[in-house]
């Protein structure tokens, strides 16, 4: 089997954006300890586009930026990269030291940058950038939390309650059974499961749920294999939770469809899509706006015009 999607950034801006807290206390409890809670954070990924405008914006990386007031009352920013897509890139240190001066320059806030690789390159592991020059050393250190580091503490992340617990988890059999769907049916049905035995409240099942569907993609019969396993089961049929869940499937194979068809209409036309358009389509989540993608891939004269009218509309 081979991965249906090229990237995992939507389902990563997704789930960081709806467990922020929990995504800072699993990754880096530091930062979680001097923010203040009970002010709720401010999200301003808009920021992203005005420090590099010309850049491609989340096209291996998944950018966010969050306002949060700290325990001594002070406003500060938090910058978060997540390296998704299973390699690593060469400038990534360059890329974090640059974003976090643009922020503070723009806005005269203190920034916390921090990073999570989930690439497969045991050893890179960048954590700060500096240059000297003529007496001059400038420089930035910045925490990261490597995923690759979670397989040798499995244990741990079954034990643990946070939900990003299961967000590794998810993340890491995605990646161990892209080959194997019948090991990754299995694991999906486990990490399923498992949403229902942990005490989570129905919105956060179901948002995690959303974030283990999204990623753990299965052919057609499998899909179906899942779905009637799931719905024998007694937690979930206990909590009521089948029609919400299969109420998701649905949707997002909706939007899976709609995509493909985007996609394929592209390729028919013009032969070879590029990948920036392909990961541009594949983050859209609103069914009309790929209706509206469809009828353009139709009726477009050419690849380049329909890459101007994406650009204008996302």
């Amino acid at each position: 089997m081979t991965e249906q999607r090229t990237d995992y950034d939507s389902p990563w801006k997704e789930i960081i954006e709806s467990f922020f807290p929990q995504f800072l206390e699993f990754f880096f409890p530091h930062a979680y300890s001097v923010i203040d809670w009970t002010r709720r954070p401010e999200f301003l990924d808009q920021e992203l586009q005005q420090l590099e405008p010309d850049a491609e914006i989340g096209r291996r990386l998944v950018d966010k930026v969050a306002k949060v007031w700290l325990l001594d009352g002070k406003e500060a920013w938090v910058l978060v990269h997540v390296e998704v897509q299973g390699q690593y890139e060469k400038d990534f240190a360059q890329r974090m030291y640059t974003y976090n001066y643009r922020l503070f320059d723009r806005h005269k806030k203190q920034v916390i940058s921090l990073a999570v690789l989930a690439d497969e390159e045991a050893n890179w592991r960048p954590s700060s950038y500096e240059y000297v020059l003529g007496g001059c050393r400038v420089s930035l250190e910045f925490p990261i939390a490597k995923l690759l580091d979670y397989e040798a503490q499995w244990e741990t992340l079954e034990q643990s309650t946070n939900p990003f617990s299961v967000v590794v988890m998810a993340h890491l059999k995605t990646k161990a059974t892209h080959r194997n769907p019948q090991s990754r049916l299995q694991w999906k049905l486990s990490l399923t499961r498992r949403l229902f035995e942990r005490g989570y409240k129905r919105k956060d099942i179901l948002g995690l749920f959303r974030f283990i569907d999204w990623i753990m993609v299965l052919p057609k019969e499998l899909a179906n294999d899942f779905q009637a396993q799931l719905r024998s089961s007694k937690e979930a049929q206990r909590m009521r939770y089948i029609p919400d869940i299969e109420r998701l499937g649905r949707e997002e194979g909706m939007l899976e469809n709609a995509r493909e068809n985007i996609i394929l209409g592209l390729q028919t036309r013009f032969g070879e899509v590029p990948e920036s358009v392909v990961e541009v389509i594949n983050r859209i989540e609103d069914q009309s706006l790929l209706q509206t993608f469809l009828i353009n891939a139709i009726t477009t004269s050419s690849l380049k015009e329909f890459q101007i009218f994406i650009n204008e509309i996302t």
